[in-house]
């Protein structure tokens, strides 16, 4: 369904036919030739930089090679004319048939179009949210949540086949700590002024129900029992609730993971000394003393002794990765390099980890011991995102702090009512997820141009008005997306007209390269310039009856008009399914 790569293709074939000729050397690499939109737009419809990378292994100057492409471009379905620009880019502008019949497409494949084979079915794992399971998920965690599941709809939709997985960070001080923060509430709750939290443990108010059902389920019987008898237990009780909890969350923003691994099941099942006996088979461990990085806090699995040593340094990294402690334990770092092995042995070889902007320093790292355990054949990419802050009216805004010190995805959620959820996703996807954010509540609700959602969902809301207006004029069989296919597209002529033809055919373009750079944000960018052109030619409408989208003394141009309007519809809407957002047919 690109259209950019079709033509594409099509220029290799000239190019081939000119080798098959004698016109141009054998053995040329085509692999190189792109064909992308002009940067000018008056420049025409698509450019090709075939000549520029043909020509010094051709032996020609590229307007010479140039010249010998042109007419095999311009003998190609719906090219209309070509020119030839600076020191040998093609330029080419396509027929207005051939754009009408590019809308013909949209409607005749519905949401699917820009579905793409470009991932060919490879296996990608990306792996999102994995908050470390002792308390709610925070506005931050959102971010990640819907940078992730966004990315995952998106590569299926080029063909990728993805798994969504969570990775819990269920071993470690944290989880004993929460154990113990369980075990407090646990006492509160069979009577026991407990007082003030301890410094180090959870606060939140959300412990308390788990102590409650400790409480009710055990009896008394563990309140004065040494710690060695109740923290498993406490430990596992408290990790399943969270963990309940956090998958409520999660699919009240929409999202449903694929699988949920457990970082203690790794370390049960002997995950980590395999890496271990990996990477020492492969002589990529030493023992040694690190030396304390300079002009910087020292990292927190630094110490000033010998320690089990991985040589990162070898594959990218700063400075060569401990991987146990000098008590014998574990790094945090062994049981991630641990995750990620299990995830390429599981078939992935493409990884991507989204995770906070506290987690930059673990980046390289990480990617270094992805190269060494895979013998290069595994690649992790890792999505940053940076924190969002919350506002109302401008202003920082404070919500409940059940949590303990920070606001809930929940509350959030709550506060926005019940369009909530769409809300979230899309205004998580208007920034770069290494941007820093505002999230004004204020503005989020806003029915407004000024508000990215609303103008997307409106577009999309204005184009089902008019279909529904459209009953007086065509029956509902008429107005089914394949009858209005059929319709004589040649009344869109109008300038308005083309150019947001032309937009909604480079969705399957959007698809394709926002896959490929793995960015999902780029879909909403997409989509508020098909409302704007939307809206636009709306406006446009009004002060010209010719461009009106219902006219009750011209069935035909009725029916090209909303075949366009039938076609944005559709394209908004397999813009908003990527994006985990339900597209509105009215607005309230």
């Amino acid at each position: 369904m690109n259209l950019f790569r079709t033509f594409q293709a099509q220029i290799v074939d000239v190019i081939e036919d000119l080798i098959k000729a004698g016109e141009l050397p054998e053995g040329l690499d085509t692999s190189r030739i792109t064909v992308e939109p002009p940067r000018d737009a008056s420049h025409g419809d698509i450019s090709t930089n075939a000549a520029m990378v043909l020509a010094k292994p051709a032996g020609m100057k590229p307007r010479d090679v140039a010249a010998l492409i042109a007419p095999g471009i311009e003998a190609l379905d719906g090219v209309e004319n070509v020119d030839i620009a600076g020191p040998g880019f093609i330029n080419a502008g396509l027929s207005d048939a051939f754009w009408h019949h590019q809308l013909g497409q949209i409607l005749n494949s519905g949401t699917d179009y820009g579905n793409s084979n470009l991932g060919d079915g490879e296996k990608i794992n990306v792996e999102y949210v994995s908050a470390n399971p002792t308390g709610p998920l925070h506005v931050a965690h959102a971010r990640g949540a819907v940078v992730g599941d966004a990315l995952v709809n998106l590569l299926r939709k080029a063909g990728f086949e993805v798994t969504s997985e969570y990775y819990i960070n269920d071993a470690g001080n944290q989880v004993d700590q929460l154990a113990r923060s369980a075990h407090l509430r646990y006492r509160e709750a069979l009577g026991e002024d407990i007082g003030e939290i301890p410094e180090g443990l959870y606060p939140g108010e959300y412990m308390i129900a788990i102590g409650e059902e400790l409480a009710d389920t055990l009896g008394d019987g563990l309140k004065d029992a040494p710690e060695e008898e109740w923290i498993e237990t406490f430990r596992n009780v408290a990790i399943e609730r969270l963990m309940d909890q956090i998958k409520d969350d999660l699919a009240a923003l929409g999202i449903e993971q694929d699988v949920f691994t457990s970082e203690r099941d790794l370390v049960a099942a002997g995950k980590v000394e395999h890496v271990q006996e990996l990477l020492e088979a492969r002589g990529l461990i030493y023992r040694g003393v690190l030396e304390p990085p300079k002009g910087k806090a020292a990292p927190e699995d630094w110490e000033p002794r010998e320690q089990t040593l991985f040589r990162a340094t070898d594959f990218g990294d700063d400075t060569d990765r401990p991987l146990k402690k000098s008590d014998g334990s574990w790094t945090y770092f062994s049981n991630d390099i641990a995750n990620h092995l299990d995830k390429f042995q599981r078939g992935f070889s493409t990884m991507i980890d989204v995770w906070g902007a506290d987690h930059g320093g673990y980046v390289k790292r990480m990617q270094a011991a992805v190269r060494a355990v895979t013998e290069g054949e595994g690649e992790l990419d890792v999505k940053l995102c940076q924190i969002v802050h919350l506002k109302k009216g401008g202003e920082p805004f404070r919500m409940s702090k059940r949590a303990g010190n920070f606001v809930t995805l929940r509350d959030l959620i709550d506060e926005l009512g019940e369009s909530g959820k769409d809300i979230i996703r899309f205004i998580m996807l208007t920034r770069k997820n290494d941007s820093q954010m505002d999230f004004d509540l204020d503005k989020a609700l806003e029915q407004s141009r000024d508000n990215p959602v609303f103008y997307v969902q409106y577009a999309h809301a204005r184009c089902h008005s008019v279909l529904r207006n459209a009953t007086g004029v065509l029956s509902e069989a008429d107005l089914a997306p394949e009858k209005l296919a059929g319709a004589d597209m040649s009344v869109l002529s109008d300038p308005a007209e083309l150019e947001l033809i032309r937009m909604l055919a480079n969705w399957p373009k959007t698809v394709e390269a926002a896959a490929e750079s793995h960015e999902p944000h780029r879909i909403a960018f997409y989509l508020n310039d098909v409302a704007a052109l939307f809206h636009g030619l709306w406006n446009k409408g009004k002060d010209n009856v010719q461009l009106r989208f219902i006219d009750e003394d011209d069935a035909d141009a009725t029916r090209a008009r909303l075949a366009l309007v039938v076609g944005v519809a559709t394209v908004i809407a397999s813009g908003l399914q990527v994006m985990g957002v339900t597209p509105l047919d009215e607005l309230r």
